[in-house]
C-alpha cells in the first residue's frame, strides 16, 4: 500500500471525524463538496459564517450518504461495503451577482451536485495509509457539466435523476457528471419565487391560464392574464428588487465559465439540453477558448430569443406533427396490444384519419363542456380543455408516456374519466396537501423562467397597438399549433411588463454565433421535437460553420431520448476522444418505435418498465417534466 503523504495533524483530524472516508469538505476544494444527505442544502446568503455552517452538515456515517448503484465490479478482497459505487457529492460555488460592475458586493451561491464515478476511498487510519484503493475517490479526467433546460430547470435535480445514465451513455462510466441550479433556480441563492406559497400560484393559474379556445371572450381573458402578469412582476420587484437584471442567459453563461475554472479543467466538457443549448451557444461564443467536448441536444437558436415573443412563436413547428405522425400514427402501427387507441370502436379497422377525427371530436366536446371526474384522493374534479391539451403537449416531450396517455384518452372517449382525473390531479398542482409541510416551506421558483425569457428580449421594440398585437399573436400561435400554441404564448406574454420594473439587464449577449472555437461542438436536433424544431439546429449549424457538426436524430420526443445506437456511438466517441463526424450533417435513426420500446428485450428491467401501471408512468413523466422545465406542468 502507498504510504500517506498527508501531514500527521490532518490524519489525526481524519481519525477524529468518525468517518472511514475522512473529513469533508476537503481543504481548498472550491465547491466544498460533502457527501449528499437529506440535509445538505447550501447555507443562506445572510449566514455570517457559511463555511462553518456548511461543514457542520457533514454526516460521518456513510450509510446516510447517497451512493450510486452497485456496478457489480466490487472487489471481494475489499472490506469497503461501498467499493465500486459512485457517490453523490453536494456543494456550492459563490460567484458575482454582477460580473460587469466590480464594485457590486452581492454574490450568487450556486448549488452544485456532482456524481463522482470513482466513489470514495477509505482512509486507513490504523496504519496512516491514505488510500486503500488508489483508483477510488479521485476526480475523473473530465467532468461532464449538465443543464436540463427551462429556463428554470434544476441542474441538481437533473444530476440526481440522470447522472448515472449520462456518464454510462456518453463515457462508459468514466467521467464524473456535475449539475448546478442556475441563478434564481431551486436551491441556488438568491432563488426567485414571487408567490409566498405554491397554493397561491395554483389559485391564480386556474383563473388566468385558460386557453384561448375556451376563454369565452379572448379579449377579456387577455386583459385578465395581462393584469396578473403585471401583478406578478410587481411582486417580483417587491420581493427581489433588481435581481431580475442579473438572470439573463449571458450571466448564466458566465456562471458556467466559473464552474469550469473551479473544476480546474482547461476546457469544458458538457451535455446541455433544450434551453441549456441556449446557455451553451452563448457561453461558447463568449469564451471560445474554453470550449472542449460540448454536446448541445435539442437545439435552440438563441437569435430567436432576442425577438419579441420569439421564445414562443419560433418553437411551434413540430408539435402537431408529433401528435399526428407519432402519437396517433405509431399507435396504429403498434396495434391494439400495445396502444389502446388502436382498438376499434366498431367492427371496422381504425385508420389514421378516423382516429384524428375521433380525438378532435373528444377535445372539442371537452372545450364545450368539461367532463366530471372523481378519485378518492382528491374528491370531485373536472377535466377541462386547457388541462387536457396541456397534458398532451407535455406528453409529446417523452414517447415513453404515450401508452399511458393513449389508455387515458381511450377511456375518456368511452365516458370513463377516472384515469384522466388521476393523471391531471398528479400534474396540475404544485401544492400537494397530502405531503407533510416542512417547517419553512419554500415556494417553487417558477417566475424565474419568465424573467430570463424577458431579460433576453428586453430591447425588442414593443408594438404600438399594445394588446391588439398580442391578441393577434395568440390567435396565430393557437391556429398554427393547437397543442403547443397556448403554452408557448403564455411563456412570452409577461414580457409586455418586464421593462416597467427592470429597464435594462446587467448584460445580454448580442454578438454573432460564429466565433472560432477551440473545439467544434456537437449539435443534436430531432425531426419530431415538439419544443426545439430541427430547423433550429440547421440554422445554428449554418451560422457556426466549421465550429459545429449536426446529428439529425430521426425520432420522437424532446432531445435525443428516443434511443439511437447511431446517435449514442457518435456522442460517446466525441466525449471520450473528441472525434467528430467528417460530414457537417449526419442522419441517425431511433432503434425502436414508440409503444414498442423493449418489447423484444430480454432485460428484466426493461420488461418491468413496460409493465408499469399507467398512473405510475404518468407520475414519473410529470416528475421529469418538473425537473426539466416547470412551465410544462399542465394547468387547469
Amino acid at each position: 500500500m502507498e504510504k500517506s503523504s498527508l501531514p500527521s495533524d490532518q490524519l489525526l483530524h481524519l481519525q477524529r471525524s468518525g468517518s472511514p472516508y475522512g473529513q469533508f469538505p476537503h481543504p481548498d476544494d472550491p465547491f466544498r463538496f460533502i457527501p449528499c444527505t437529506s440535509t445538505t442544502l447550501p447555507p443562506a446568503l445572510d449566514d455570517s459564517d457559511p463555511e462553518k455552517s456548511w461543514a457542520s452538515l457533514f454526516d460521518p456515517n456513510p450509510d446516510h450518504w447517497n451512493w450510486g448503484n452497485a456496478t457489480g465490479e466490487q472487489s471481494t478482497q475489499d472490506d469497503d461495503p461501498y467499493a465500486g459505487r459512485g457517490i453523490y457529492l453536494c456543494g456550492y460555488l459563490d460567484v458575482p451577482l454582477d460580473y460587469i460592475n466590480e464594485s457590486e458586493p452581492r454574490i450568487v451561491r450556486l448549488a452544485v451536485t456532482k456524481y463522482q464515478v470513482s466513489g470514495l476511498a477509505q482512509v486507513d487510519t490504523a496504519h496512516f495509509n491514505a488510500y486503500v484503493n488508489p483508483s477510488a475517490g479521485r476526480k475523473s479526467e473530465r467532468t461532464i457539466v449538465i443543464e436540463p433546460g427551462g429556463p428554470g430547470g434544476s441542474g441538481t435535480s437533473y444530476a440526481w435523476r440522470a447522472a448515472q445514465d449520462i456518464t454510462k451513455r456518453l463515457s462508459d462510466g468514466k467521467f464524473d457528471v456535475l449539475g448546478w441550479d442556475p441563478r434564481g433556480v431551486n436551491t441556488t441563492s438568491p432563488s426567485i419565487a414571487c408567490f409566498p406559497y405554491n397554493a397561491d400560484r395554483d389559485r391564480w393559474a386556474m383563473l388566468t391560464g385558460q386557453y384561448r379556445e375556451v376563454s369565452g371572450s379572448p379579449e377579456a381573458q387577455l386583459e385578465l392574464a395581462d393584469a396578473m402578469n403585471n401583478a406578478t412582476f410587481r411582486a417580483c420587484w417587491e420581493k427581489h428588487g433588481d435581481l431580475a437584471r442579473f438572470v439573463s442567459t449571458a450571466s448564466v453563461a458566465r456562471d458556467m465559465e466559473e464552474i469550469r475554472k473551479a473544476l480546474g479543467e482547461d476546457e469544458l466538457t458538457g451535455y446541455l439540453v433544450s434551453y441549456g443549448t441556449g446557455i451553451g451557444q452563448t457561453w461558447a461564443n463568449m469564451f471560445p477558448d474554453s470550449v472542449g467536448r460540448v454536446i448541445l441536444d435539442g437545439t435552440e437558436y438563441v437569435r430567436d430569443h432576442r425577438l419579441l415573443g420569439g421564445f414562443g412563436w419560433t418553437a411551434l413547428d413540430n408539435a402537431t406533427d408529433a401528435w399526428r405522425d407519432g402519437f396517433l400514427g405509431e399507435c396504429l402501427k403498434a396495434g391494439s396490444k400495445y396502444c389502446a387507441l388502436s382498438q376499434p370502436r366498431d367492427s371496422e379497422t381504425v385508420t389514421l384519419q378516423d382516429l384524428e377525427i375521433r380525438m378532435k371530436k373528444l377535445v372539442v366536446s371537452i372545450s364545450q363542456r368539461p367532463v366530471a371526474g372523481y378519485i378518492e384522493s382528491s374528491g370531485p374534479s373536472i377535466i377541462t380543455y386547457s388541462a387536457l391539451v396541456s397534458a398532451i403537449y407535455g406528453a409529446m416531450y417523452n414517447a415513453d408516456s404515450w401508452p399511458a396517455l393513449a389508455q387515458m384518452l381511450y377511456e375518456l372517449e368511452a365516458g370513463n374519466s377516472t384515469l384522466a382525473t388521476a393523471f391531471l390531479d398528479h400534474s396540475e398542482w404544485e401544492y400537494d396537501p397530502t405531503l407533510p409541510s416542512p417547517p419553512s416551506p419554500k415556494p417553487s421558483t417558477d417566475e424565474l423562467g419568465s424573467l430570463v425569457v424577458c431579460a433576453d428580449s428586453y430591447d425588442a421594440p414593443l408594438p404600438p397597438d399594445g394588446l391588439v398585437w398580442w391578441q393577434s399573436l395568440w390567435a396565430n400561435m393557437t391556429t398554427q399549433a393547437w397543442i403547443s400554441g397556448n403554452s408557448r404564448f403564455f411563456n412570452v406574454f409577461p414580457c409586455r411588463h418586464f421593462n416597467t420594473y427592470w429597464p435594462q439587464p446587467a448584460e445580454v449577449y448580442r454578438g454573432d454565433l460564429n466565433h472560432t472555437l477551440k473545439s467544434p461542438v456537437l449539435l443534436i436536433a430531432e425531426t419530431y421535437d415538439p419544443a426545439t424544431p430541427l430547423r433550429n439546429g440547421r440554422r445554428l449549424l449554418n451560422e457556426m460553420g466549421k465550429n459545429a457538426r449536426l446529428i439529425v436524430h430521426h425520432g420522437y420526443g424532446h432531445s435525443s431520448r428516443d434511443k439511437s445506437t447511431c446517435t449514442d456511438t457518435i456522442a460517446k466517441a466525441f466525449i471520450l476522444n473528441g472525434t467528430v463526424p467528417e460530414e457537417q450533417e449526419t442522419p441517425c435513426f431511433a432503434d425502436e418505435k414508440p409503444y414498442l420500446y423493449g418489447v423484444n428485450s430480454t432485460s428484466v428491467d426493461v420488461q418491468t418498465a413496460a409493465a408499469k401501471d399507467p398512473i405510475q408512468v404518468w407520475r414519473e413523466h410529470i416528475q421529469e417534466l418538473a425537473s426539466w422545465d416547470p412551465k410544462l406542468l399542465p394547468r387547469r
